[in-house]
């Protein structure tokens, strides 16, 4: 993302281990209200109950819900990361792997459609405040794609394929959840782009 699109915000300290827990008690408790009822189910006042925070201490973390949400899909993401390298997928191609990769998450997504929607909604919203959010989104994206390549060093091609496959991704699961896509065509759109990845391996 250019420099001139980031949030001038100051990157944050690291967390203490207190403020961890407190902040994953947040994110645990804003999954659970938009698996519950989707975007309009997570409001910050019942949030902060939930998670047993005051407020003013939600609002520190998260200034909105929309930063929230995506923060939100961060975690999702990185939980279903860690699910993929314990269980990795098992094509024989780079290409086959991240398809099964990205179809892996998409139904774990389709398990919970209200937080699904929820999550991509909140990306459609977000303007330039959240682009730090937005980029955790997406880093943790590129990881999980690089995982399933089996890549440590990618090319600029071979990145420039993995950004267009997240575009892909990402735009399957907001036609999906507007009703404008069945899982088979969301299936298919995933393997044929996936097929860039064979496009832009290094020739021997």
């Amino acid at each position: 993302m250019p420099a001139e699109a980031s949030t001038s915000r100051t990157p944050s300290p690291p967390l203490t281990e207190r403020q961890e827990a407190r902040r994953r008690r947040i994110l645990h408790a804003s999954a659970r209200l938009a698996g519950r009822g989707g975007f309009d189910a997570v409001q910050m006042r019942e949030v902060a109950e939930s998670s047993q925070v005051a407020l003013g201490t939600l609002y520190r973390y998260f200034p909105s819900k929309v930063h929230l949400l995506v923060a939100t899909m961060q975690d999702q993401l990185e939980r279903m990361h860690g699910t993929l390298r314990r269980k990795p997928p098992a094509g024989d191609t780079a290409a086959e792997r991240v398809a099964e990769t990205l179809m892996r998450a998409f139904r774990a997504l389709q398990r919970e459609p209200h937080l699904a929607d929820a999550m991509v909604r909140a990306l459609t919203f977000a303007d330039r405040s959240v682009s730090p959010e937005v980029d955790q989104v997406s880093r943790q994206t590129t990881a999980i794609i690089l995982d399933a390549m089996g890549l440590d060093d990618p090319s600029p091609e071979q990145l420039s394929a993995v950004r267009v496959i997240e575009h892909t991704w990402h735009s399957a699961l907001i036609t999906w959840l507007s009703g404008r896509a069945s899982i088979a065509q969301v299936k298919i759109d995933i393997e044929t782009v996936c097929r860039l990845i064979d496009l832009t391996a290094p020739k021997e």
